[in-house]
């Protein structure tokens, strides 16, 4: 995980540095075609997790299918029918996974409500950077998605809270040697990298680097693991291949949603609707997938 740590800081300043050489409309179209790679397929293979979960018992692939088609649907629905409500869900939702993702691996002894609340309060935290550096972007998609103009997100008073949080509970956690000092470190490290990132990049391309760099590849690293056992070569080839005829029906429904609206919304509002949309599925199959490795862990160690 170090090395992908390592990555993450490089490629970022790389990113940011390609932004100061091309044009803006050039890095919305390499951001997207990141986004449409790395990112959706971290997040196309949901089904194999599943099956995962449920081993020695395989599900029914078709069953599993449907559900997961069935749930995604229903979310571009409440996205077209009740907006301000999907939107907002789609906020929570994506703060507590990206939160769970990046810390996952650092508070596995911290109780679980405590643990929850850091996960949710660190994503928090991330998403409203990205929100306060692109304040004027932001207002635009939410104002394209709801028809509704919000003046005011309350951008830095949902940081300095969230911040406060973090702060508290890293701290009654670092007395309690619960977290190591080491790991407080490279984190600070990693949120003044995004400050960097985020205060000097548009709305898409800071979103970009951090759903690819800091999100994506490291959810793939932990998923090759869990459904494989290992992270190698041969499993990352296996893993690509199975996730491809998911990722084309992916792309295939973010197709289809902006020939759908095309003429009612903007391409940015349709591409953050299908993102929230396979997010929900997503982040709860997440979810179980690392309550299972902590079960599996505290097994092995009886």
């Amino acid at each position: 995980m170090n090395l992908v740590y390592r990555f993450s800081i490089v490629a970022s300043f790389l990113g940011l540095w390609i932004t100061s050489l091309l044009p803006e409309s050039f890095e919305l179209i390499f951001g997207f075609i990141l986004i449409f790679s790395f990112g959706m397929i971290h997040g196309s293979n949901d089904i194999m997790i599943v099956n995962a979960l449920n081993m020695p018992k395989k599900s029914k692939p078709f069953k599993v299918l449907l559900t997961y088609l069935l749930v995604v649907s229903l979310a571009v629905l409440v996205f077209y029918i009740l907006p301000s409500v999907a939107l907002g869900l789609f906020v929570l939702f994506s703060a507590y996974h990206f939160g769970e993702q990046h810390w996952n691996t650092n508070i596995k002894s911290w109780s679980n409500p405590l643990k929850r609340l850091f996960f949710f309060s660190y994503g928090l935290l991330v998403l409203f950077l990205i929100f306060n550096f692109n304040i004027e972007s932001v207002k635009k998609i939410v104002i394209d998605i709801t028809g509704v103009a919000i003046e005011n997100f309350y951008a830095q008073h949902t940081i300095i809270g969230a911040v406060t949080i973090l702060i508290t509970l890293t701290g009654i956690h670092a007395i309690k040697q619960k977290i190591d000092l080491k790991s407080i470190l490279k984190e600070l490290v990693s949120l003044l990298v995004l400050i960097v990132i985020f205060k000097s990049s548009t709305l898409i391309w800071g979103f970009c680097i951090y759903f690819i760099l800091w999100h994506s590849i490291p959810s793939l690293l932990d998923q090759i693991t869990f459904i494989y056992g290992d992270f190698k070569k041969k499993n990352i080839m296996k893993y690509t291949m199975e996730a491809l005829p998911y990722w084309i029906v992916s792309l295939i429904g973010i197709t289809a949603l902006y020939l759908f609206f095309k003429d009612d919304k903007h391409f940015y509002s349709l591409f953050f609707a299908f993102i929230a949309a396979v997010t929900f599925p997503h982040a709860f199959v997440m979810l179980k997938m690392f309550s299972k490795q902590s079960q599996n862990k505290k097994s092995t160690t009886v």
